[in-house]
């Protein structure tokens, strides 16, 4: 059994989890500290015994991944200037917009620091996910059951690694606050951490999380009004393809001959993981940190018709994936269909 220490914690959450800006970014040298929390983890390490070419397709995602690496400090235009309570993402997303709660909101000061506290919580939810993405593909690289697996996956962990510093120094520098991991993310990370089985790893992240990440990503591309969160997004959206490309042509064809009981397994992991997946935007630490009325927040948020068309939106490359993979089964087609996501069955994964 091996140790790993997590530290999802977020770097502006004092010890009662109440977020604060930072006073300096860490362009000062100033960094601020927070205790890391540990799991204990155990899984199967495996050594290959040959290193020869065996799978085109893995090889030449690695050929891939190693000309698209790209440097997040000199490919990024870190010296725009960003007014972090401006409409840098559209106020559509915020998910009380159009609501009572919205209509009493005073435009000229409540309004400038909600944009900021949900431009804080979307992004530092994404850095908190690369983060679980940086350590659980470090265990695929060890997991992985041959030699070309292994090769890209390590090709991912520094993708990974970049992400965490491109959100990482957007947040301390630009938006100046970064909030703790939503708790059904940090649930759902744990459980893809401490996962034993190597194909509940890959699953678990490379086509649940990853493929959430570039629909999400994708939708921000779109949408940003703010140009330097826009090219981030861009770039990291280039790496997440190769991701989810990577989880399905390890696992095609792995599930094919599961008895029952070990495909009920992948079903009910499935299924769970996307509910934790659609309710880490609820953003109830928002709403408690501007003293807004949350259970009312909280009903907005799981009945608006915008934020439902954006859940939804987010599954599009999850759903595809599932079924090329042959575990859209009647259960977890059940699952989909009450998450409201089936439609995207016939949608082209493109990754």
């Amino acid at each position: 059994m091996s140790a790993a220490s997590l530290d999802l914690a977020g770097g502006a959450a004092d010890a009662s989890g109440e977020t604060r800006s930072i006073p300096e970014p860490r362009r000062s040298g100033t960094q601020i500290k927070q205790p890391a929390s540990t799991l204990e983890v155990a899984y199967e390490a495996c050594l290959v015994d040959s290193y020869a070419p065996e799978r085109a397709d893995l090889r030449g995602l690695y050929e891939k991944a190693k000309e698209a690496q790209w440097n997040a400090k000199s490919a990024l235009p870190w010296e725009t200037d960003v007014d972090p309570e401006a409409e840098n993402m559209p106020n559509q997303l915020i998910p009380i917009f159009g609501s009572s709660v919205w209509d009493r909101l005073d435009k000229k000061t409540e309004l400038p620091r909600l944009r900021r506290h949900a431009t804080s919580y979307l992004l530092s939810n994404f850095l908190h996910g690369e983060q679980g993405a940086l350590m659980a593909t470090a265990q695929i690289v060890s997991a992985a059951p041959s030699a070309d697996a292994k090769l890209y996956a390590a090709t991912q962990v520094m993708d990974e690694a970049r992400h965490v510093e491109a959100y990482d120094r957007y947040l301390r520098e630009k938006v100046e606050m970064v909030y703790p991991v939503s708790p059904y993310l940090k649930t759902l990370l744990d459980e893809i951490l401490t996962e034993r089985r190597w194909d509940m790893k890959y699953l678990g992240m490379q086509i649940l999380v990853e493929g959430l990440a570039l629909a999400a990503f994708g939708l921000l591309s779109q949408t940003a009004n703010e140009p330097l969160v826009k090219e981030i997004v861009r770039m990291i959206m280039i790496d997440e393809a190769r991701h989810v490309a990577f989880g399905v042509m390890t696992l095609r064809g792995a599930y094919d001959d599961m008895t029952e009981g070990e495909l009920r397994d992948r079903e009910d992991f499935i299924v769970e993981s996307s509910r934790l997946m659609r309710d880490r935007f609820l953003m109830q630490e928002v709403w408690e940190n501007l003293d807004l009325p949350v259970e009312e927040c909280l009903e907005v948020t799981k009945t608006s018709p915008i934020m439902l068309t954006f859940q939804s939106l987010l599954f599009s490359k999850i759903v595809p994936n599932v079924k090329r993979l042959g575990l859209l089964t009647p259960r977890v087609r059940k699952g989909f269909e009450e998450l409201r996501v089936i439609q995207y069955e016939t949608w082209d994964a493109s990754a």
